[in-house]
Parts: structure tokens; C-alpha cells; sequence
């Protein structure tokens, strides 16, 4: 399949922990089609990858960016990594709960 997909990590920062950003975050990537994972960090922010078509990956971030959970203050969004892959890493879009 040649079909040209985009993964990129992010961190979010700002109050996105105990304001169901995780939860938002995983409904609006599978409403768009993309696969990945978030999780919270000790140090107050959340991070993930997102993978899919590229206009999709972009529309998620710009979320990321500016909008987020109701309850959330995004303060930044940091992305790293970004790069063009041939396939999917993930299955599906997963909310991870243990920390590193």
C-alpha cells in the first residue's frame, strides 16, 4: 500500500491532566481516522504520536493545539519527530495508563 501516512509526537502542555484530555483526545484521533496513543506524564502533561494521512495528522494537531477537552487550558503543543511512513505502527487509538 503506497498510500503516504504521517506519524508525529506530541506533548501537550498547560491543565490537560484530570480534565478528560486523554479521553478527547483518543475520540477525536478515531473520529479522524488515526491511530496512536496518549498518556499522562509526572511532570503534568500529556503525550502521544498520532499516525494517519497527513491532512488528518494536521487537523488533530491544530485540535492539540487550540482547542482540546472542554475543561483543558493549553498553554503549548510541541511536536516532534514528524516523518512520512509506508504503514501504521499502531492498530488502533489507545489511551495508555501506566507511567514511565
Amino acid at each position: 500500500m503506497s498510500t503516504s501516512l504521517k506519524t508525529v509526537d506530541f506533548e501537550v502542555f498547560g491543565r490537560v491532566q484530570k480534565v478528560f484530555f486523554r479521553k478527547c483526545t483518543q475520540e477525536h484521533g478515531k473520529q479522524l481516522g488515526l491511530r496512536g496513543w496518549c498518556r499522562n506524564t509526572p511532570e503534568g502533561t500529556v503525550i502521544g504520536t498520532i499516525q494517519g494521512p497527513p491532512d488528518k495528522v494536521a487537523e488533530m494537531t491544530a485540535w492539540l493545539r487550540d482547542i482540546g477537552s472542554p475543561a483543558s487550558r493549553i498553554d503549548k503543543l510541541e511536536l516532534k519527530n514528524e516523518k512520512s511512513i509506508s504503514d501504521y505502527t499502531y492498530s488502533d487509538f489507545d489511551i495508555v495508563r501506566k507511567k514511565i
